[in-house]
Parts: structure tokens; sequence; C-alpha cells
């Protein structure tokens, strides 16, 4: 006997809305590993008046009593990564001012001070996304911005991402956490939030670019602020 054709229907669909529910581990997560254990800061150095972590989470806070002067990092000691993609939670109070520095250099004689590359992150979402380099050459790639570096010359931009700016900003959610994904590969840096390309930069210029430094997280001079990370991951590049 024959099965009746409603009955396969029904049966394919059913199938259908199985495989659609069923959880999947996200592929972005494979291969990663975790550089904040959720429980200690053991690995970053920091200076402990401004960092600590709290109900499983790496707060970085500047109070009215501890304003700062000039802008401080917790910086990552497992290694000093070439090409990798990084994966990370956060949340930012209305004021905040933060980043996060890779390929980085340490300031000498400033203790806790980075140079280099940094996927900016704000309260207001003026700036969350652009690529810009903390004592360097500054703004390289604004939110929206495909760009490209050349030696003495001002960032090309050679397209628009996402409709632009203003555009690329709903989907960044004020007060409440984002998810970061930065893809950094040889002279290619992309700036990720929430699966959204913010900023893309092919940095060709040979004598200013870094091809592997530390990693460190900013709180910013400014008025009182608290940064919030969670679910800290790497996964190094072949």
């Amino acid at each position: 006997m024959k099965t009746p054709v409603f009955l396969l229907l029904a049966n394919s669909l059913l199938l259908t809305m199985s495989c659609a529910t069923a959880p999947k581990t996200p592929r972005a997560e494979k291969g990663y590993q975790a550089i904040f254990d959720g429980k200690t800061l053991r690995g970053w150095e920091y200076d402990t008046t401004y960092w600590h972590v709290r109900d499983g989470v790496l707060v970085g806070e500047v109070t009215p009593a501890t304003i700062l002067k000039r802008n401080t990092f917790i910086i990552w000691r497992g290694g000093q990564p070439r090409d990798f993609e990084l994966l990370v939670d956060y949340r930012i109070s209305a004021l905040g001012n933060s980043g996060i520095n890779y390929r980085s250099e340490e300031v000498p004689d400033l203790p806790y001070a980075l140079q280099g590359y940094q996927a900016d992150l704000d309260g207001r979402n003026r700036y969350a996304g652009q690529n810009y380099e903390e004592r360097g050459r500054k703004f390289l790639a604004l939110r929206g911005q495909r760009v490209r570096l050349v030696e003495g010359q001002p960032p090309q931009v050679l397209d628009s991402l996402g409709g632009g700016r203003a555009a690329l900003q709903q989907h960044i959610k004020a007060g409440d956490w984002n998810r970061v994904h930065l893809v950094v590969k040889g002279n290619h840096l992309q700036h990720y939030i929430n699966d959204v390309l913010m900023s893309d930069v092919t940095d060709d210029d040979a004598a200013n670019r870094k091809l592997s430094g530390w990693i460190g997280v900013q709180v910013h001079v400014g008025p009182p602020m608290k940064i919030e990370y969670k679910n800290f991951k790497i996964k190094t590049l072949e």
C-alpha cells in the first residue's frame, strides 16, 4: 500500500522543522581557547585600581575617586599573536569609552600603556566598530568604511559598508551586551559587531603597520565609566 501524498508531505515538513530547531555549535566558536577564565585575572597584567572580576565578568571601572589622567589597559600576557580571530562580549556604560587593542606595543616608561590597532567601543555608539590606532596614526577606518593604508598618505576609502556609519549603528545595542569578532590576518583587519562588518582595513603601510603584538582592553580618560567583558576567546590562524 502506498503512503498517501499528504502524509509524505507532513513527514517532510516535520523533518525540516526538527533540523531547523536542533541545537548547533556556532561555526565561529570552533577552535577557540578562552583567555579569561571568568574567575580570576590570571594571565593578565593591570592596575588593580581599575580592573577586577565580578560575577564572572572582567570589569574596568573609573569612579569619581579614580579619575584617569591617561588611558590605562589590562594586558593579556599569553602571547603576542600574529594572525588570529578574537571573540568577546562587551557591555559599556552610557558615557563609557573603551577599546580592544591588538598587535600592540608597550609604551616605554608608561605602565599599562599600549600603542597599536584598536577596535573602538563607546557607550553612545558613535565610534564603536571603527579602527583607531592608539598613540599612532589615529583614525584608520571609521565605521562603515573599507580602507587601504599607504605610507605618507591619508586613508584611502575604497568602499562603504552596510549603508554607512548611521545604518550600521542600528546593529549595536546601547546599554546591553554586544559581541565583537575581530578577524586579523596578514595586513587585513576586520572588525565585526553582532556578526555585522563595521570596518575593513588593508594596511599596505609597511613602515608603520604591525604584524604581531600584545592584546589589551582599555579604560579611557573622561568621566566615570564602566566596561564589562566576558567570553573572551582567541583562535590562532594558520
